[in-house]
């Protein structure tokens, strides 16, 4: 198969001879997700390292890859997914605004320079910030200093370390390009900040993973920074005329001012765009200096093929196409969220961790049961929630007031889930295609939330939906909280229940649809 945005096929791993044995942190994030089939197409092995292993059960190299369990900031787990690796690819960052935030980004690449060197690495590659050059290191946004500090403790932990430095990636899915397109396609007028008019050198992500795949096989002697970037310098304005140029828009009127901060505009674009506060702040405040490229010596070791680097306009075009086309392989929003909770669903219905608040909801549905999987597996984004919308747009408002996602990530994918996938303010804990779609709330909550969909075949032909919600109070506020929603539990969650029959029904084959409607024998 061949991957039109990256530009690289995708062969059976060890095809090629000679092929290195890669450890890849971060597979479950943007960059991360998609290097892994870059390097098996490259002929490589691959090792990931990941906290939730499930989360890349479903991705469609996960029988092709070794996937060890395990935490950067754990030395243990570093050091035994390090065994018989050659190159080591460090692509974690902590995302969190919290004041200790920089401490575990030193702390992580302590641990995993130490572990590298320890185990006889070859190579590290890490990919960091572009920084804008004769700025103090003081006066850099805390997360592009925190990256300019982790790529020099890799540079100095004895193991030859590849430094890759990059602004904006323009790619489906990326967080800056999400950024870029919802401002410039939901305003056709604004009122800016005056950094729209910093340069920036934007780079295709498909030339980022070139980069990454080529670093795999740099001279032991090399052991520095490389600049990334592609042909264009374009202020923020430019690039998002030049993309409403492309996106077949009309000229944008863009007014700055100066009166915007990078923290008042980090708000500013999370009210806009689906990029939630709390990750749109390192963005923005990245947008404060100009950077651009100061050096082009990652050509002499991974030099560009004909028509490489691809031009602004090029990756704009190219990354639209995907989205058109439903095949974008990760989002921003593969990542976890910072400060969404990760406890997966007690296994145990008499959990002893608590109370656990139990709302159950059971219908038998006039239509099979592929039909009413269907139904449940194409929840969310553009089919919305089947109830009461006003409450879930209110609700997800409120969440993005708080700092939360919001309901504004939407799908990946319109019809397809898989472990791991981000659906509006939830994420896909568990999928068993067919019977099960569990989801794990990211909304800003007092407490651990999730949500159960099954579907089982009746032996009449017909199919029996069931819908568990299950919270887990933190604290009296949580309590406080539950027993203050409970009230409107009949009109969410019994008009889902009710709703996902309902067009399971409408959408079936017609000769289900002469049968006797559903019932709700569920709870009020």
């Amino acid at each position: 198969m061949h991957d039109e945005e990256t530009g690289h096929g995708q062969g059976p791993a060890g095809e090629a001879a000679g092929g290195l044995a890669c450890l890849v942190t971060g597979a479950t994030g943007y960059i991360g997700g998609r290097l892994v089939p870059e390097l098996l197409g490259a002929g490589h092995r691959v090792r990931c390292l990941a906290r939730t292993p499930e989360k890349l059960r479903d991705m469609p190299w996960a029988d092709r890859v070794d996937v060890a369990r395990g935490d950067v900031t754990r030395p243990e787990t570093v050091g035994a997914a390090m065994r018989d690796i050659d190159v080591a690819y460090y692509l974690v960052h902590a995302l969190s605004s919290g004041p200790d935030f920089e401490e575990t980004d030193r702390r992580a690449a302590r641990i995993f320079g130490e572990r590298a060197r320890a185990a006889g690495v070859r190579r590290i590659v890490y990919l960091g910030g572009l920084t804008p050059e004769r700025v103090p290191e003081r006066e850099l946004s805390p997360h592009l200093r925190s990256r300019t500090e982790v790529g020099r403790i890799l540079l100095g932990s004895g193991v030859p370390t590849t430094v890759l430095r990059a602004a904006v990636i323009i790619g489906s899915g990326s967080a800056s390009f999400e950024m870029l397109r919802y401002l410039t396609e939901r305003l056709p007028a604004m009122i800016t900040p005056k950094w729209v008019h910093t340069r920036i050198q934007p780079v295709a992500v498909r030339d980022v993973l070139r980069a990454l795949v080529g670093s795999a096989r740099m001279p032991a002697e090399v052991n520095r920074t490389f600049d990334l970037g592609g042909p264009d310098v374009l202020t923020y304005r430019q690039m998002m005329r030049r993309y409403a140029a492309v996106a077949g828009l009309p000229r944008r009127v863009i007014v700055p001012v100066p009166v915007l901060t990078p923290r008042l505009s980090s708000y500013w674009v999370g009210l806009v765009t689906p990029v939630p506060q709390q990750i749109a702040q390192p963005l923005t405040e990245s947008l404060r200096h100009e950077v651009v490229r100061r050096e082009q010596d990652i050509e002499r070791h991974v030099p560009s093929p004909p028509g490489y680097p691809l031009t602004f306009e090029e990756s704009v075009s190219l990354a639209l196409e995907r989205i058109r086309e439903a095949r974008v392989s990760t989002r921003w929003s593969s990542a976890s969220v910072p400060g969404a909770p990760s406890d997966p669903l007690p296994t145990d219905p008499d959990w002893a961790g608590g109370s656990l608040y139990t709302d159950r909801r059971e219908l038998t549905v006039d239509a099979p049961a592929d039909a009413l999987w269907r139904v449940i597996e194409g929840i969310g984004g553009e089919n919305g929630w089947y109830s009461f919308p006003l409450a879930w747009a209110v609700r997800g408002r409120l969440d993005r007031l708080v700092g939360g996602v919001g309901l504004r990530r939407g799908r990946r994918d319109a019809t397809r889930l898989r472990a791991g996938d981000s659906l509006d303010f939830w994420r896909v804990e568990e999928i068993e295609r067919g019977r099960l779609l569990r989801l794990r709330a990211e909304m800003r909550l007092p407490g651990l939330a999730w949500l159960e969909m099954y579907c089982r075949a009746e032996p009449d032909g017909r199919a029996r939906y069931s819908q568990r919600a299950l919270f887990h109070p933190h604290g009296l506020l949580g309590h406080a909280y539950w027993w203050s929603v409970s009230p409107f539990h009949a009109v969410v969650f019994g008009g889902m229940a009710r709703n996902i029959a309902r067009t399971a029904e409408r959408t079936a084959p017609r000769h289900t649809r002469d049968r006797q409607p559903a019932s709700d024998d569920g709870h009020p």
